[in-house]
């Protein structure tokens, strides 16, 4: 049975049982229940290389111990231990263990939850991971990883505003632009569920790692910060998936929740690929955190402001942002002036609909900047669709192949992109240009005249528009002729 016919099946049995209510408790369950037996898989391995190797776990809460026998606990007796004996043991594990894999485990637990009340049904979930997921198969180690993308998605589907999976193409194309070296320290400080850091660290041990030195400092290098309990834990699985022995880089927290300020020197990093969360409010007082000048609630705005704090001179970052951070005025404004300023921000990659489809419409935009050098002129790439492909959808998702066109026009940052040509989607704007515009960086492309659109959906859309503009336009004019009249009397 293949492992995503075995999640399948497992989803079915939760389905029967009346604690578990939704994709996101039933994924929340299953995961808690995948970290475990991928941990424990992972130990037989640590155990076989290092004679002397401790488990940070008390071998009565071991996976091994309790749920690997079939013919084990089961019942309200397996219920009472799961939720009497292996949470409390797992969220305090500090009094049993200090060391960095006790911490990991500890975080992982801090905020999960059995939602299951019948322990017959626990049973058969436990029993079918136990036959269904051996992750030291290396085929099975494969097919997990897009299995977990799926996980991943389907927890999408049931998310909220403002968050979504990044689409594969996109953060290995970021990945790529920016080039993390070995030593380099690279970080997402909003890292959901390690999609960016995952492929940071592959593009490392592609390019860079040939030795266990190198493997040991690629291990070392790695960091994020994830605010909600479900992507965290699953960050931390996907990091133990690939293969980063100890992922306690991977924080609980929002990183947002600090002052600015407080970040020191040593802190800094020298990559940042990101996808904040935008189209989201902070609560009250986390633009406290922020000067004056930048204060604002908005989600993405705060991140932007952080991750220039962040970078080390001549450290490199690639995030992704929505149209509306482009052209908004205010605050923006004056967050674009300081990235202006205070950065290179080189390329702004515009990316067509759909690309975040189905969690949102939005149009996005990949911003690439190195901190410590003005912007002298920003180059604007229009990435193309596919020949035949209006737009993305499941049947035809993003590939990675489409960003070749990118890459083969990209040049070299050290000699100023000095190979790069305009074209018909290729074009750049000076930063004189750009601050006579009061910073709207919604530049449109030079090349292409208005197009003229026969779809009939988007006709429609626009007519609607023009009767809301019309409807508004007409009760302003009532309003001035009201007070005018008023006046008069």
């Amino acid at each position: 049975m293949s492992i995503s016919s075995t999640i399948k099946s497992i989803q079915d049995i939760m389905r029967k049982d009346v604690g578990v209510d939704g994709d996101a408790q039933r994924i929340g369950q299953l995961v808690w229940l995948l970290f475990l037996k991928i941990f424990d898989d992972r130990e037989l391995e640590w155990e076989l290389l290092d004679d002397n190797y401790k488990s940070p776990i008390p071998e009565s809460c071991r996976w091994r111990t309790w749920a690997a026998d079939a013919e084990g606990m089961t019942g309200d007796e397996l219920k009472e231990f799961v939720d009497g004996m292996l949470f409390p043991t797992l969220q305090n594990l500090g009094d049993y263990s200090n060391t960095p894999s006790a911490f990991v485990v500890r975080s992982v637990f801090e905020d999960a939850y059995n939602y299951m009340k019948s322990g017959q049904l626990l049973r058969q979930v436990i029993n079918k991971i136990q036959e269904g997921v051996d992750f030291n198969k290396a085929q099975e180690r494969h097919e997990f990883g897009n299995l977990y993308e799926q996980l991943l998605r389907d927890l999408q589907n049931a998310g909220n505003a403002g968050e979504f999976y990044t689409p594969r193409p996109v953060t290995e194309f970021m990945v790529r632009m920016v080039d993390p070296k070995l030593d380099e320290k690279v970080m997402d400080p909003a890292c959901g569920t390690g999609g960016f850091l995952t492929c940071a660290i592959e593009h490392k041990r592609k390019h860079y790692v040939n030795t266990a030195e190198d493997e040991r400092t690629l291990q070392a290098s790695i960091f994020g910060v994830e605010k909600k309990p479900l992507p965290h834990l699953l960050a931390t699985t996907n990091m133990i998936l690939h293969g980063i022995e100890v992922p306690n880089q991977i924080r609980h927290d929002n990183t947002l929740s600090r002052p600015l300020i407080s970040w020191t020197p040593k802190e800094r990093v020298d990559c940042i690929v990101a996808n904040p969360p935008f189209g989201g409010m902070e609560e009250d007082g986390i633009e406290t955190n922020f000067p004056a000048t930048f204060r604002t609630r908005e989600t993405a705005d705060l991140f932007l402001v952080l991750i220039m704090h962040l970078l080390k001179d001549g450290g490199r970052a690639a995030v992704v942002l929505p149209d509306g951070f482009l052209f908004g005025e205010g605050i923006k404004s004056r967050i674009k002036e300081k990235l202006l300023t205070e950065c290179n921000l080189h390329t702004i990659v515009r990316l067509p609909n759909g690309v975040f489809n189905p969690y949102t419409g939005i149009k996005t935009n990949l911003l690439f900047f190195t901190k410590g050098i003005p912007t002298k002129q920003v180059w604007f790439y229009e990435h193309q669709y596919p020949a035949g492909v209006k737009s993305y959808n499941k049947t035809k998702p993003m590939r990675i192949e489409e960003f070749e066109v990118e890459q083969a026009w990209w040049g070299n940052e050290d000699d100023g992109f000095a190979a790069r040509v305009e074209n018909e989607f290729a074009w750049k704007v000076s930063v004189e240009e750009l601050q006579a515009r009061n910073w709207n960086l919604d530049c449109k492309n030079p090349h292409i005249g208005e197009q003229i659109s026969h779809d009939p959906d988007e006709l429609l859309r626009d007519y609607n528009q023009m009767q809301a503009d019309i409807t508004q336009l007409r009760d302003q004019l009532k309003a001035v002729l009201a007070e005018a009249l008023e006046r008069q009397a």
